[in-house]
């Protein structure tokens, strides 16, 4: 490949803006580039930046001057909360995409990365899904509001790209899973929810948990530090003409699913609940099947290390060593 199509090259030393440092993915993220040698990284908490805020965006960029940008914030949550809050979600996820992304096209931001979901993809397509898969079928209705912000930045790097020739590029995360993930009751995702809910149930040594749905459900998991890595093996590998015709973004994923049911008995067994355990066939499942085709992103020289028993049992004993921070009644 001549070196007319490959990326721009960053040094060490080169500003690199974190979006949503101090989140499940961000965090990371940040570990990553620090275990890489980057030496600029640059963050702001929520209190200091409100990225929704287009002016203060503005302000930051113009002050910090970065010359890439990593984008992980997004306000994100499990099913129950994707439903309830559907307003919010779409609204939030815009303003911070539009502000982050654009001020980035503005202050002439050498390379943008967008962290997306796999929730973009339709409800019912074939499996696993293919980048291509976009827009082909309807979205699953209780995360449509979320994935349809995530699909208005995913078009709009594309577009920058496209009209501007822009070095900004997207991928879309499966489901994931590590420090610093949200335990909330009613906003979390099924993963951290089993693992507290199982957690709270042998302390509080119950007879039953109940987990919602029929367990039928497949899903695919990935450890946030193999999908960080991932995401900095594509920052620092992906040649600049990479997209063309259609193509607009990279999946990022284990390669591997399980069912509900299967994950809350492994979850259980981690743990070391021994009750039963019980499904809520009242409360809905989404979609059936959500597997995402890694095969360009395994064709780049990428694929996850840390397989799912081994990642829990890491993620569980990181629970139970700052629960006390939850701030959950047991």
């Amino acid at each position: 490949m001549s070196t007319e199509t490959m990326m721009v090259l960053f040094n060490r030393d080169d500003g690199i803006f974190v979006a949503g440092h101090n989140g499940l993915f961000g965090s990371a993220i940040v570990n990553e580039l620090r275990a890489k040698g980057y030496k600029n990284i640059i963050t702001a908490p929520r209190s200091e930046l409100d990225l929704c805020d287009g002016l203060a965006v503005n302000n930051f960029f113009k002050l910090q001057k970065p010359k890439a940008v990593i984008l992980a914030a997004a306000k994100v949550g499990g099913i129950l909360a994707n439903n309830h809050q559907r307003a919010d979600f779409i609204y939030e996820n815009l303003q911070i995409q539009n502000n982050v992304i654009w001020q980035s096209h503005i202050h002439d931001v050498q390379r943008l990365i967008f962290l997306g979901s796999s929730c973009i993809y339709p409800r019912e397509t074939a499996q696993p899904i293919d980048e291509n898969s976009l827009l082909t079928a309807p979205l699953e209705f209780t995360n449509r509001p979320y994935a349809l912000a995530k699909i208005a930045g995913l078009e709009l790097i594309d577009s920058l790209r496209r009209q501007y020739k822009r070095d900004y590029f997207s991928v879309m995360p499966t489901n994931l899973y590590g420090p610093k993930d949200n335990y909330h009751p009613e906003n979390s995702h099924v993963l951290p929810a089993l693992i507290r809910r199982f957690s709270q149930a042998k302390e509080a040594k119950q007879k039953e948990v109940v987990v919602w749905g029929s367990g039928k459900p497949l899903r695919e998991f990935m450890h946030s530090v193999d999908a960080a890595r991932a995401v900095i093996h594509v920052f620092e590998n992906l040649p600049k003409d990479y997209f063309t015709g259609l193509w607009s973004h990279i999946n990022i994923g284990s390669g591997h699913e399980i069912s509900i049911k299967d994950l809350a008995f492994l979850i259980a067994k981690i743990v070391g609940y021994e009750g039963s355990i019980t499904f809520d066939l009242s409360k809905p499942d989404g979609t059936m099947k959500k597997k995402v085709d890694i095969k360009q992103l395994n064709a780049l020289g990428f694929s996850a290390q840390i397989d799912l028993e081994r990642g829990i049992t890491s993620v569980v004993q990181d629970y139970n060593k700052e629960k006390k921070y939850h701030n959950y009644k047991l």
